[in-house]
């Protein structure tokens, strides 16, 4: 691992002088610090770990650093779904994708052989030429599944969920409307949209459903069967 880590650093201060680029002892020094953490991390993390370091940059030099190692070739830039941008290492010839808990956050790499060459299969089969490709795959962690309640109103569950109605607690008003949309219990739906700032889009077979946040807060449901730990 050491042998590694000092083979990169010194890679990048070669490519650093052979570009002209500024304050190489200090982008070395940051790079350092990055490659002694393996987690996602973000420029405001990445500052805390230089701090601990007693090592004091400006955020925007950390942000620019940090680019410029998405440019050589040493890190990626990660985009994930309702979080702040982070920044990985970057193996070469190593290839991994995400699993990203939308409730804590965490975010777990996983390699499989067996997916990659299903993707290379079908890239083929479509006279397609892969140069590159990434998978992220968002959902509960196993923590965050184990403390989930096995009811919960249908205001909480998470986009992208399919889950089971189990009760609806309103009063005849609000099972009227919704038997008028086909909503009973017992039925599957899956969350399209749960932004916990306005209206919940739902599927249910083959149609699309809008409700409020009011009337989404008194259905009840529960994850169906074959997801449950």
């Amino acid at each position: 691992m050491k042998e590694e880590k000092d083979f990169e650093k010194e890679n990048f201060r070669t490519l650093l002088e052979s570009i002209t680029l500024d304050r190489v002892q200090e982008r070395l020094e940051i790079l350092d610090v990055f490659l002694d953490t393996e987690d996602h991390v973000t420029v405001e993390e990445l500052l805390s770990l230089l701090k601990a370091r007693d090592l004091q940059f400006d955020r925007d030099f950390v942000r620019r650093s940090m680019d410029g190692m998405v440019d050589l070739g040493f890190a990626q830039r990660e985009e994930f779904q309702d979080q702040p941008i982070r920044y990985e290492h970057r193996h070469i010839g190593r290839h991994h994708d995400h699993l990203i808990c939308t409730k804590c956050g965490k975010i777990m790499e996983f390699a499989s052989d067996e997916m990659e060459g299903l993707q290379e299969k079908i890239a083929s089969r479509a006279g397609f030429l892969m140069l590159q490709h990434k998978m992220e795959i968002y959902g509960l962690c196993s923590r965050c599944l184990g403390k989930r309640r096995t009811v919960l109103p249908l205001l909480l569950a998470k986009t992208g969920e399919r889950v089971v109605i189990k009760e609806m607690t309103g009063g005849t008003i609000s099972r009227a409307r919704l038997a008028s949309m086909g909503l009973r219990p017992g039925d599957e739906i899956e969350i399209i949209k749960n932004d916990g700032q306005g209206r919940l889009i739902l599927a249910h077979a083959a149609t699309r459903l809008a409700l409020g946040k009011g009337i989404a807060s008194k259905i009840l449901v529960s994850l169906p069967l074959d997801h449950r730990s």
